[in-house]
């Protein structure tokens, strides 16, 4: 097909247009599609532990699927409309419950995946939520605050009679954070004429956020690892690798670095920073604040052309986005154990390969949950109009998630499978019961 194109096209310049193109368009179609992810991990789950066909047909989809419009009037005088969605999964347990991102490659599957994910999180942690997910199609990089503000309010506007502390509670997802957290709960109650502040977590502390809040995914996914190490054995000495280095990613270097561990490679989007010695992260902070990437960062040990994900670390902690461990790099990947701080961060075909090899993988599901229990905690503080010291929800979180694990530890050695796996068979039971009870099923 090419050939005959490069007969009929006039120049160069046109034919390597036509080859870019289609080439973008067969390479999209290869990419790992997210919730066809979810729905080869339910599969996987159903053989374990024998989910009945009509609870495994009521998972196959969303209970409601949202797209809305968002028009924004940009600093340049022109009206631009933004794409937006919001993935209400399940609601057995609770309310919907999940964050909203902005970002330029956000997907309706995407939003799907993530709002499953989000039901089995919630369900993991044993917390009386549901699952959901939201996301704008937006380079809030690009934007003004203006603008930013503007369609965040926007976003708001166009979904909030379905949302509600006792409906659906938005939260802080991908660049998203309390300031835009703080708008939309502010425009919610405009059209509410209310008083709402259960309706968003992830707010401010004056508008009713909570402490630990911040840094409470990278905190749980701290206390996980723990558990994790010592299931492996694995000392304070032990070697970290770190992929992403956004809001997770720079807490968790944080909590690992005053805790002992050497985290020897951090990586973002752009590049990375590579130390055998350890590396100081204050330091490295300051880099990327001055610089904008990790890529540069001076004094370090270079390894050119060698992935963070590939170095010999011996805990690896993929902080980025989905699908960023695929099946080849997964061969590479020397790490004894993984703790998924992204969501969905290793495909399933990738998760065979790492079970063969042996790795312990500590999924999302529990890994990142720190987030939703302390979202819970500032719900129920927001109930009570009484809030909680940082020292007593840190103490809550831990217990939930060490709990938590060591349930999932049952379940995969019950069922002789992965930590994965555990943690979906206890999800997807909880849920299921839940379902039963209600008389859905």
């Amino acid at each position: 097909m090419l050939s005959i194109a490069r007969k009929i096209l006039k120049s160069d310049e046109q034919f390597f247009i036509l080859t870019k193109i289609c080439f973008g368009i067969l390479f999209s179609y290869m990419e790992s599609n997210p919730f066809e992810n979810v729905l080869k991990q339910l599969n996987q789950v159903k053989e374990i532990i024998k989910i009945e066909e009509d609870v495994h047909t009521c998972f196959l989809g969303p209970q409601r699927f949202l797209e809305v419009s968002i028009p924004v009037k940009m600093d340049n005088g022109k009206v631009k409309v933004f794409k937006g969605f919001r993935s209400q999964y399940n609601d057995a347990r609770g309310p919907y419950k999940g964050g909203i991102r902005f970002h330029p490659d956000v997907s309706r599957d995407e939003v799907k995946a993530l709002s499953a994910w989000m039901t089995w999180k919630t369900a993991v942690v044993n917390i009386p939520l549901g699952g959901a997910k939201g996301g704008v199609i937006a380079n809030p990089k690009e934007m003004s605050d203006r603008e930013l503000e503007h369609l965040s309010r926007g976003y708001i506007r166009a979904i909030y009679k379905f949302l509600g502390p006792t409906i659906d509670i938005p939260a802080p997802d991908v660049y998203t954070d309390p300031r835009i957290m703080g708008w939309m709960m502010d425009e919610y109650e405009k059209l509410e004429g209310a008083h709402a502040p259960g309706v968003i977590t992830g707010k401010p502390l004056s508008l009713g956020g909570s402490q630990v809040r911040e840094y409470a995914t990278a905190q749980g996914a701290f206390y996980a690892l723990e558990e994790g190490a010592k299931k492996l054995g694995l000392n304070k000495n032990a070697t970290v690798g770190i992929q992403g280095f956004g809001n997770a990613g720079k807490f968790i270097a944080r909590l690992l670095e005053e805790a002992g561990y050497k985290i020897t490679v951090i990586s973002d989007s752009k590049g990375k920073a590579v130390d055998c010695k350890g590396l100081d992260i204050g330091k490295v902070e300051e880099y990327k604040t001055e610089k904008g990437s990790v890529q540069g960062y001076e004094n370090v040990d270079e390894i050119n052309g060698i992935k963070c994900l590939h170095q010999d670390v011996d805990i690896l902690i993929p902080a980025a986005l989905e699908n960023s461990i695929d099946e080849e790099e997964a061969k590479k990947i020397q790490a004894k154990m993984i703790v998924e701080l992204a969501n969905g961060p290793i495909t399933p075909e990738a998760d065979k390969i790492l079970k063969e090899k042996n790795v312990l993988v500590i999924p999302d599901i529990l890994a990142n949950a720190g987030g939703v229990t302390v979202s819970y905690f500032e719900q129920v503080q927001n109930a009570y109009g009484y809030y909680w010291e940082e020292e007593e929800i840190l103490d809550k979180l831990k217990k939930t998630m060490v709990n938590a694990f060591n349930e999932i530890w049952k379940k995969k050695e019950k069922y002789n499978t992965t930590l994965r796996m555990g943690a979906y068979a206890l999800a997807i039971e909880r849920v299921a019961k839940a379902m039963k009870d209600r008389g859905w099923v």
